[in-house]
């Protein structure tokens, strides 16, 4: 991959664990800071966040209900029920889910944890950030796909702390910048989410995220489903790697930017490699296909990987 971009390219892969996502970090650290607390949890996730929690959630025997879309990854619900937790498919998008979580939690009394809120959920996620400056050489730059903020500013804060030349690059979907506009404005600003890529589809931003990204973040950037696309089938025959398209955003940000970058060495943090047999099929079985729904989500490569 450094060879096809022309720039030095480090994967930090977070797909190969038993939820296939950086999530469970984030999620169990998070439980940890909790202690003893009894209070059943509730939560919202698009999938990835739900399986971190169920999975931290089993480990203590603490009682998980998760709203989800009912436009949610089905291979990502199946998961989540299989670690224990209870699901509820409601609404036309996360957003949505997450109003009736709220709602949820509120009426019974239980411990509502927010994806982007919490600091603890932001630390265990920086995790990543400390093993990429174990190396003595520094980077140049770390692309991390955005969607509710807590990846990034966990990571972003260690960064700006232990390796400061090493600028903050973050990933929207171009047909989801909610985030990406966001930080622009420096304040939350809500825009339409239309993207294959789940794991970023952010339509209404957390606050708390939006404020801290002003001290953790460098720059947002946009890529399409197309690049997402053409950036996991770049990790498949160049890494043996199937990662979703969120997961891949960051991939897609260097290959788009790497004549800028020329000489440069950066990473990419690989978030998350949950795909069902069909989106495996269609977006990595080399067939050209085209952007339908998220739940049966296609799309065309702009340039067919080699």
């Amino acid at each position: 991959m450094s060879e096809r971009f022309g720039v030095t390219t480090l994967l930090k892969v977070e797909s190969i664990n038993p939820i296939r996502s950086f999530k469970g970090r984030g999620a169990d650290y998070l439980m940890h800071t909790l202690g003893d607390d009894p209070s059943a949890i509730v939560c919202a996730s698009a999938g990835n966040f739900g399986q971190g929690m169920a999975y931290a959630c089993r480990k203590r025997r603490r009682p998980l209900t998760v709203f989800a879309a009912r436009t949610a990854n089905p291979l990502k619900i199946d998961r989540m029920r299989a670690l224990g937790a209870h699901v509820e498919l409601t609404g036309d998008d996360f957003d949505q889910a997450k109003d009736a979580a709220k709602r949820h939690a509120e009426s019974k009394g239980d411990l509502y944890i927010e994806d982007g809120q919490s600091a603890a959920i932001a630390e265990g996620a920086g995790a990543i950030a400390v093993e990429l400056t174990e190396s003595s050489r520094p980077l140049d730059a770390i692309f991390v796909p955005l969607g509710n903020g807590a990846l990034v500013n966990g990571v972003g804060t260690w960064i700006k702390n232990h390796s400061p030349q090493t600028r903050v690059i973050a990933v929207c979907a171009r047909t989801a910048p909610a985030m990406a506009l966001s930080f622009q404005a420096h304040a939350p600003i809500t825009a339409p989410s239309a993207t294959i890529a789940d794991g970023i589809a952010v339509r209404v931003p957390v606050t708390e995220a939006v404020d801290a990204m002003a001290s953790t973040v460098d720059e947002v950037m946009l890529v399409t489903d197309d690049e997402m696309v053409q950036a996991m089938r770049h990790l498949l025959s160049d890494a043996g790697l199937i990662v979703e398209p969120a997961g891949a955003a960051g991939v897609a940000g260097i290959e788009q930017r790497s004549q800028q970058l020329a000489g440069s060495r950066v990473a990419a943090i690989l978030t998350g490699g949950n795909l069902t047999e069909e989106q495996i099929a269609d977006w990595l079985g080399g067939k050209p296909t085209r952007v339908r729904g998220r739940r049966g989500s296609r799309a065309r490569p702009a340039v067919p990987a080699g």
